[in-house]
């Protein structure tokens, strides 16, 4: 594969994902050049997760085992750390990449020149046999900028998710009180950068019962709320200290 546009890493964090995870890896692996990279945190996996990636013994691949984190946020983070490439791709352990995806988000990234820079690529919704069951993610999401829009209800979503690496000089570390990584990095660099949603299906995005996050997340009082709040606030304060940096350069 062509490697015009640098360096693509992919994060994804894993956990008892045994089901669907050789699928996701093989329509991954089958994208990336020869120098990009898969890098890979399990968190607590109790099947045989870690075994299915360790017998591919493709040294593209960087498992990261034995983490504790309990928690998928910050499993995420702990994998964005390892991340040399530059260009991040979001990847969930359940998924199936369309064969566009990484030639995609080479040619978006080589024509938008500011940085930081995110976009959100669309996809199919599908069942556990790959069924179609929605036509669009962001239809289902209304999918679109706007930062008290994402707060209220997040579209960002992850697995949808590629951005520039500068994006993680102002993203790391992780809040402790964010609700999710996706709504982090999508709204930060709408207030650092550019992003963009690209009306591209590039995944078929798996819907199952033991899919970790929700797929439209419900605004539910008092819980939700705060965890908006401390969102906004972080948010804010991330936006002011890069504010700080830049006017001091």
């Amino acid at each position: 594969m062509p490697e015009e546009n640098g360096k693509i890493s992919v994060c994804m964090a894993t956990h008892n994902g045994e089901r669907f995870i050789s699928r996701q890896l093989e329509t991954i692996l089958y994208q990336l050049g020869p120098e990009d990279e898969l890098i890979i945190s399990d968190d607590s996996s109790t099947d045989s997760t870690v075994a299915i990636i360790k017998v591919l013994s493709d040294p593209r691949i960087r498992l990261s085992e034995s983490n504790t984190f309990y928690n998928a946020t910050f499993n995420f983070e702990h994998a964005l750390e390892q991340a040399t490439g530059d260009i991040i791709v979001l990847a969930d352990q359940d998924d199936v990449w369309i064969d566009n995806k990484i030639a995609l988000i080479r040619e978006t990234f080589d024509r938008q020149l500011k940085r930081p820079y995110l976009i959100a690529l669309d996809g199919y919704v599908v069942d556990e046999a790959e069924n179609i069951t929605h036509d669009s993610i962001f239809q289902v999401i209304n999918a679109g900028r706007g930062f008290w829009k994402n707060i209220y209800n997040n579209r960002y979503m992850g697995c949808c998710l590629a951005f520039s690496r500068d994006l993680l000089a102002v993203a790391l570390p992780f809040p402790r009180r964010i609700p999710m990584h996706d709504m982090w990095l999508g709204q930060l660099c709408e207030l650092v950068g550019e992003t963009e949603f690209v009306p591209v299906k590039t995944i078929m995005y798996r819907r199952h019962g033991a899919s970790q996050t929700e797929f439209v997340i419900r605004f539910k009082p008092l819980v939700q709320i705060s965890r908006r709040f401390w969102l906004a606030w972080h948010l804010l304060l991330r936006w002011r200290m890069r504010s700080a940096t830049v006017k001091d350069r």
